[in-house]
């Protein structure tokens, strides 16, 4: 069997991949599904070759916060949840590994679901479910979700070269769609700021917790280089 790397890529300042400010983001190739299918083609060849599972997104840190919030909430462990993005499915192997049953992720990358499914495998979480999805149009079987955590597919959505007011207008209509009400939105992001989104997910979705996170000083001014938020649908 073989033994998956434990010397993972780790991205905790996201500033360094979307390093855009302001309303209005510049496109990037970071917002198109071309540059996540060869940059999942690689990661799978890279885990065939030496067991190297990928990049961690934000950094293990990231998983860590929202996996004790969920903790501190006494949400079930057989609360359904989705990975909305999943790209290597680590979140969901943490998940599972914290003791969540009823997992499921999606990506619209093909190549990122099979690296995903050669690693739950290896891992022998075999129950997760993991399949091809593009969550701006998402299938009728991808419904009634207690959680739904979006690890920076958001931010990639915001980059993208074309139809991006569309494509967010999109995203929230879809989240609406899949999660229960009453239900909770778990973000991270490093492109938008608290204040914006809240305005993105409102009305629909009111704040519950911000999410502690890794704060930089520059020029006398303190900020956070990532936003991590729980929001709860309502009606």
């Amino acid at each position: 069997m073989m033994e998956p790397s434990v010397s993972v890529h780790v991205t905790e300042d996201c500033r360094l991949q979307c390093n855009e400010t302001g309303d209005d983001f510049a496109p990037s190739k970071l917002g198109t599904k071309e540059y996540w299918d060869d940059a999942y083609k690689r990661e799978l060849q890279s885990y065939k070759d030496i067991g190297d599972v990928g990049e961690i997104w934000f950094g293990e840190e990231s998983m860590d916060r929202v996996i004790r919030w969920m903790a501190s909430q006494n949400i079930p462990k057989n609360a359904s949840v989705l990975d909305i993005g999943t790209g290597n499915g680590i979140f969901l192997v943490e998940l599972a590994k914290n003791g969540y049953s009823n997992l499921t992720g999606i990506d619209y990358s093909k190549t990122a679901v099979e690296l995903t499914t050669n690693i739950l495998e290896e891992e022998g979480f075999t129950s997760i479910t993991i399949q091809v999805e593009d969550f701006l149009n998402p299938s009728k079987e991808i419904k009634s979700f207690d959680t739904c955590i979006d690890k920076g597919t958001f931010d990639a959505i915001s980059l993208s070269p074309e139809g991006r007011e569309e494509a967010k207008t999109r995203y929230v209509a879809s989240l609406r769609t899949v999660l229960q009400p009453e239900g909770f939105f778990i973000i991270t992001s490093c492109n938008w700021t608290k204040e914006q989104l809240l305005q993105i997910f409102r009305p629909g979705f009111e704040l519950v917790h911000e999410l502690p996170t890794p704060r930089f000083r520059f020029g006398g001014v303190t900020g956070n280089s990532v936003t991590a938020l729980v929001f709860k649908r309502n009606d």
